[in-house]
């Protein structure tokens, strides 16, 4: 039998950081339970931006929010409004909880909010789930989409390999199955392979259909070792350096 696991969450430590970086010995399951409201009202409110990754790291008093995603532009809005109603709904939600749980308002720290935009170069499992379920809200065959963005995938040069996985009901069918396609490779079991993993679920007029995206992305003991030979590379004598500028020139 196959013992899977959440890549993410198996790579946590070695080559994947923690989504919230904070720990506090009292009041843990509030904050825990903070930190939980904050993700619902942000995929909520902007959703359609692409979001990829919300990262939460409370220090000294404040709380600070970073949100990767797709389209900022639908985040910040018009004069920076969308962040300052994004910031009001998340600080409401928090005053309510904690008051349904009788707690006092001291444990409400000023939030800051903090926006990344996802660069096109980067491939992120994320947001590529993200399309393909709103691709199958508008009806497109399932089969069409997946196909699109598997290739779109592997167009990127730091990709390795990819996965695709749908299952529901697919195209309308009466029973529920799931489907796969892959490219390349994909070592789950090797820890230090960079393995981008995301999930999304597409609300469709028969039922909800799951997606979930794998992206091998090389190993990262393989990239600090080229980043070595590349420095190593820039530290050689300035003679070389020189000689090899000339080459160029000449036959240019």
């Amino acid at each position: 039998m196959g013992h899977k696991i959440n890549p993410n969450a198996y790579r946590l430590g070695i080559n994947k950081p923690w989504q919230s970086r904070w720990f506090f010995e009292k009041n843990y399951p509030e904050f825990l339970e903070a930190d939980e409201i904050i993700r619902k009202v942000i995929y909520k409110k902007i959703g359609t931006a692409g979001v990829v990754s919300i990262d939460i790291e409370r220090i000294s008093g404040k709380c600070r929010i970073t949100i990767r995603a797709a389209k900022p532009g639908i985040v910040i809005g018009r004069g920076g409004k969308g962040i300052e109603e994004l910031r009001d709904k998340i600080n409401s939600s928090l005053t309510t909880a904690l008051k349904k749980k009788r707690l006092t308002n001291e444990k409400i720290v000023g939030v800051t909010l903090a926006i990344e935009e996802l660069k096109r170069s980067e491939v992120s499992s994320t947001y590529i789930a993200q399309q393909i379920g709103w691709d199958m809200e508008r009806r497109l065959p399932w089969r069409r989409a997946v196909k699109k963005y598997l290739e779109q995938i592997m167009q990127n040069k730091d990709v390795k390999g990819a996965k695709i996985k749908v299952g529901g009901r697919l195209d309308g069918a009466e029973i529920a199955r799931k489907e796969w396609l892959a490219k390349g490779s994909l070592p789950l079991q090797t820890l230090r392979a960079n393995i981008d993993y995301g999930t999304a679920t597409a609300f469709t007029s028969y039922g909800t259909v799951g997606i979930k995206v794998w992206v091998y992305k090389g190993e990262v003991f393989e990239e600090k070792q080229e980043e070595k030979s590349s420095k190593q590379g820039t530290a050689n004598t300035d003679g070389k350096e020189i000689n090899q500028n000339a080459k160029i020139k000449i036959t240019i």
